[in-house]
């Protein structure tokens, strides 16, 4: 943030369930139309800054996201997850999404298979908490924190690029990871 504004933070708790993309991203989209927006004061930039608690793992840590994101313009945000040590950032990157779903295939192929099939029914606007699975993988990433990233990964990308293909750029690099 620039020297002399004055943030002003929120925290809000924001659940979101739709059975489409385009309801998940018109829910997310008008939530946050309902921000408070940055104004002046007494000669200083008040920046509003939100925190969305949108998930909750089940070992107690939140997915959450951040806005505004200070890399795009508009209505972007930020994926984050309590305590996540990825490869180059605290928050879950495609990269280390993808990273992760390499070594649970080179892990157990019989259980990635039904990963990926989990992923797909994310990807077609499922919940990760109405989908049920024992999956048993040693290394990586929890199969949960995986799921309810992706929800929100795909949403960002459906806003940011809603003209094009929004998750379907990332839903491809997963792909390619399963034909691989």
């Amino acid at each position: 943030m620039k020297e002399g504004n004055v943030p002003e933070r929120h925290e809000v708790e924001f659940k979101l369930k739709a059975i489409s993309r385009k309801e998940l991203r018109e829910g997310a989209v008008n939530k946050f139309l309902s921000e408070k927006g940055g104004y002046w004061k007494d000669g200083k930039k008040h920046v509003t800054m939100y925190r969305y608690n949108v998930e909750t793992l089940k070992n107690g840590k939140r997915v959450f996201l951040l806005k505004p994101t200070f890399l795009n313009k508009g209505i972007d945000f930020q994926v984050w997850i309590e305590d996540f040590k990825g490869k180059d950032s605290a928050r879950p990157s495609h990269k280390d999404i993808i990273e992760d779903l390499k070594l649970k295939k080179h892990e157990n192929i019989e259980e990635f298979v039904e990963l990926m099939k989990l992923i797909n029914k994310v990807y077609d606007c499922t919940d990760p908490d109405d989908l049920r699975y024992n999956l048993d993988f040693k290394k990586g990433l929890s199969v949960e924190l995986i799921l309810k990233a992706l929800k929100w990964l795909f949403i960002e990308q459906d806003i940011t690029y809603w003209n094009y293909d929004g998750r379907g750029m990332l839903k491809g690099e997963i792909d390619k990871v399963a034909h691989s």
